[in-house]
């Protein structure tokens, strides 16, 4: 079994509310061969929820207590994308999960890009909160841009 990003199994769990459904993953967990997990939902923040972003490096820097997430109003939400993260892979720990198609660009899901903490819309590399313990824990994780449908058959 693999792990997917909620919004992208058709999850309205978004920051804004929505999803990022992709048909194909959400066809895995139609046919019982994924487990939907969102980290940011884990850890309590409500959906839809403000906007944000890490401020001072990646997901590996806030787990190194060198970089913060912080919401569009200053408001600091470090700890629940934490906790959140540490909720997931225990869900995911249960279920057998080892491999993970998580969402780009996002705070908690970014494999290969996040946003740059500066709520202009730029893009940097970088991971998420959740993305960096999960392979801080030895989890393979994929964004949705790398997946091949053939690898998780």
């Amino acid at each position: 079994m693999i792990g997917i990003s909620a919004c992208l199994g058709g999850c309205y769990c978004r920051y804004d509310g929505k999803s990022q459904t992709n048909d194909d993953l959400k066809s895995l967990v139609e046919k019982e061969l994924a487990a939907l997990v969102c980290p940011e939902v884990l850890g309590g923040l409500p959906i839809p929820r403000d906007p944000a972003e890490i401020i001072g490096g990646d997901g590996f820097d806030v787990w190194d207590k060198k970089a913060q997430v912080v919401t569009c109003y200053g408001v600091d939400v470090t700890s629940l994308y934490q906790q959140g993260a540490k909720t997931a892979y225990q869900k995911l720990q249960q279920k057998g999960v080892t491999k993970l198609i998580l969402k780009e660009a996002s705070p908690a899901c970014g494999v290969n890009q996040i946003y740059d903490g500066s709520f202009s819309g730029k893009k940097i590399t970088g991971v998420g909160v959740a993305t960096a313990y999960f392979i801080l824990k030895g989890m393979t994780v994929l964004s949705d841009n790398e997946w091949a449908l053939s690898e998780v058959q």
